[in-house]
């Protein structure tokens, strides 16, 4: 398998990893096709949403993902470039589509397209230790921007307020054949330009107990800005996610996070956390259905600049997705999906000026990778 013989440069030597479960965070799941020491892949995700009721406009609000309504977009579509050795190893992923707009609206024109950009090097021979660095598929939340590694089409809420991305350094190492670490050094909170000059520090622990099961712990420290213009100092965060992917029909993943905020020049913290449960269930070997609960709660609006006509409202919202999904070919997946949101506050604004607590959002979609 190669992706298996390229992510093993991630580990251990000796340890197979061809069928263990995938992480996602580490958004290195195309097979591509390997020419000597140069393996190139590709992926496309192309869309329709529709959200009945929702008042005249073309965006899914509080969606990073699939947020275009009533047309066919494309999502996200990359080329994937990896260069790899024994002690040397670099990637070029530049991107395209409704994603990368909705992501990288802050970053400098020419930063706007890449998903990922980074160079590596093992600095000992008889050590599995890498440094890294540049732009990194981030590990936060046990969901990327790849829909294809995902139980469901869409994203659940909590990896929507959270990085896709990182820029810095990156240091990888195993601690035993279970284990492997890694260390950040980071520009910010999905940021990849840094005006400021403040650095951030993030932590990952991914432990596998065996070939069916991952836990991922994820730790961030930095200073960075709230949503809504809040004027914020230091991030706490942390993330925990685990997903339980056997060979058999039923696979299952869990995340829940929380962060911790202090308002500049204060001693006043605000906090917000997020919990969600998927599940999938093989019918055949073509077709399956999947399905997912969450909840996320932000009442100070630190993450989720949530409101109405009204002003500001708190972001408490529950949620639940029904998928069907169908693998059409080796490297297709064409699905379709139903979530509902139940917020506690009037926030979907709806036609003829009416704030609802409740929304349906209905969608459809095809990916291909290579």
């Amino acid at each position: 398998m190669k992706s298996a013989a390229l992510a093993g440069v991630l580990f251990l030597a000796a340890l197979s990893i061809s069928a263990q479960v995938i992480n996602p965070g580490l958004m290195d799941t195309l097979s591509g096709e390997k020419l000597k020491s140069i393996t190139v892949g590709g992926y496309v995700d192309v869309y329709y949403g529709t959200a009945p009721g929702l008042a005249d406009t073309d965006e899914m609000p509080y969606a990073f993902n699939m947020s275009k309504l009533d047309q066919i977009a494309l999502n996200l579509a990359f080329l994937d470039l990896r260069y790899s050795t024994s002690s040397v190893r670099a990637r070029l992923t530049p991107g395209f589509g409704t994603y990368m707009n909705a992501n990288y609206a802050s970053e400098p024109a020419s930063l706007k397209n890449i998903v990922e950009a980074s160079a590596g090097i093992r600095p000992w021979k008889n050590k599995q230790i890498w440094l890294d660095a540049g732009i990194f598929g981030s590990p936060f939340t046990n969901e990327s921007a790849v829909s294809k590694d995902h139980l469901l089409l869409s994203r659940s809420m909590g990896p929507e307020y959270t990085p896709y991305y990182l820029a810095g350094v990156r240091v990888t190492m195993p601690a035993g054949s279970k284990v492997n670490l890694y260390m950040y050094l980071l520009n910010g909170w999905q940021q990849i330009s840094n005006p400021d000059k403040a650095m951030s520090v993030a932590t990952q622990v991914e432990y596998r107990p065996d070939a069916r099961n991952l836990i991922n712990w994820n730790t961030y420290i930095g200073k960075d800005d709230c949503a809504g213009g809040i004027d914020c100092g230091t991030r706490y965060f942390t993330d925990l996610y685990w997903i339980y992917a056997p060979e058999g029909r039923f696979s299952c993943t869990s995340n829940v996070y929380y962060g911790r905020q202090n308002l500049k020049k204060s001693s006043i913290y605000r906090t917000w956390w997020q919990a969600n449960i998927t599940a999938k269930y093989k019918l055949t070997a073509i077709a399956s259905l999947s399905g997912r609960l969450e909840y996320f709660s932000d009442p100070y609006n630190i993450q989720v600049p949530s409101y109405n006509s009204k002003g500001i409202m708190p972001f408490k919202t529950a949620g639940a997705a029904a998928c069907l999904n169908l693998k059409v070919h080796e490297n297709a997946l064409f699905r379709m999906e139903a979530r509902r949101f139940f917020s506690e506050k009037g926030i979907y604004q709806g036609t003829g000026g009416i704030a609802n607590k409740q929304l349906t959002w209905l969608l459809t979609g095809l990916s291909v990778w290579f």
